[in-house]
């Protein structure tokens, strides 16, 4: 199966904090990203002066859901990112920030993670960049 994720990032080095999650993701993961071409986008969601890269990525897995998803949290953490949301819950500008979108044709819904992902049709840098993968 096919899992695709997507990354995102607006404070910092935006370029080499994709770089370093995508690295970071092949290197827990075992398998190796085919990414889409990088995209800015304005913030979706709350307010910033800082505009976000995003790259949708590919990667085979066979594996638990549950299990990319620690993945991708463990590369989030390694990054040193904090929560994307303030104390009232509303969205901040982020370091990284990796989502789940799909992973084949799986629909889950745990609490932790809802596939396919519930809004990624919503945004267009996730649309963006899911569509380019699928046309390679």
């Amino acid at each position: 199966m096919t899992a695709y994720l997507n990354l995102g990032t607006n404070i910092g080095d935006r370029l080499f904090n994709l770089e370093q999650a995508i690295a970071l993701i092949e290197w827990l993961s075992g398998e190796r990203c085919r990414l889409s071409r990088v995209i800015e986008s304005e913030p979706w969601g709350f307010e910033s002066p800082h505009p976000f890269l995003n790259v949708g990525v590919a990667l085979r897995w066979d594996k638990d859901p549950l299990e990319l998803l620690n993945i991708t949290q463990q590369a989030e953490e390694m990054m040193g990112s904090t929560c994307h949301r303030d104390a009232s819950g509303a969205y901040i500008d982020r370091l990284i920030d990796i989502d789940i979108i799909a992973i084949g044709d799986i629909r889950l819904n745990h609490p932790r993670l809802t596939l396919p992902h519930p809004r990624a049709h919503l945004r267009t840098f996730v649309t963006i960049p899911m569509r380019e993968l699928n046309n390679n």
